[in-house]
């Protein structure tokens, strides 16, 4: 596996992170990280690998943008000195420009979200020992739908920044095309957005996968 015995896997994002985890920092016994990806992947940790002492920590914000995660970094990230850093944001983004149109204040747009990533990559410069991308969602199988077809344009951003600063990319949301051509997007999030566990475990797997974790 890619990561290291004894790491600190941080795991920073939106709603879709969050999910009820403990405050300021989610960790700790019980649902202290929360009801996410993240507990999921804590548990197979856990569970498959416990000699490798890894440690996870669940930094989500509900409803949080790009933005947010900027100006919260250096609290929620680097005074936490994590050895990998995951950063999954991007849906708040492309969504208050559907839900909330006449509030061009609160949208981020491409241009301002590539800014974002790019800020967070080059503040975690050398001082993480891998950053991985994982990408926004969104359960709708039209890719005509206008929301869906926005959501293409940030993926190719975030995959582009990425590259440029050599972190990890995980598409989640191909992840999550596969299992939608045998269900109804309704099965996985009731909003399209907010994935049930069956949602998370397509996250938890698609990471777990990606940095080489076996059963």
């Amino acid at each position: 596996m890619l990561i290291h015995k004894g790491s600190k896997l941080l795991m920073i994002g939106d709603s879709v992170t969050d999910a009820e985890r403990k405050r300021p920092v989610g960790e700790g016994r019980g649902e202290d990280i929360g009801k996410s990806y993240v507990a999921i992947v804590n548990a197979l940790l856990n569970s498959a690998c416990p000699e490798e002492q890894i440690r996870v920590i669940n930094m989500g914000v509900s409803g949080n943008t790009s933005r947010d995660l900027v100006q919260r970094f250096q609290t929620d990230v680097l005074d936490l000195n994590p050895d990998w850093l995951t950063i999954m944001i991007g849906i708040n983004d492309i969504w208050r420009q559907f839900d909330a149109p006449l509030r061009p204040e609160v949208h981020v747009y491409p241009e301002e979200y590539e800014a974002n990533l790019n800020h967070m990559l080059e503040l975690v410069k050398g001082k993480v020992k891998q950053t991985v991308l994982m990408t926004p969602v969104f359960m709708e199988r039209n890719r005509q739908d206008e929301m869906r077809a926005a959501l293409d344009t940030y993926i190719a951003i975030m995959k582009k920044t990425a590259e440029r600063h050599n972190a990890m990319f995980i598409d989640v949301q191909s992840a999550y095309e596969q299992v939608l051509e045998h269900m109804h997007p309704m099965n996985i999030a009731w909003d399209r957005v907010h994935p049930n566990m069956t949602g998370h475990m397509i996250i938890a797997r698609s990471f777990l996968k990606a940095v080489g974790f076996h059963w």
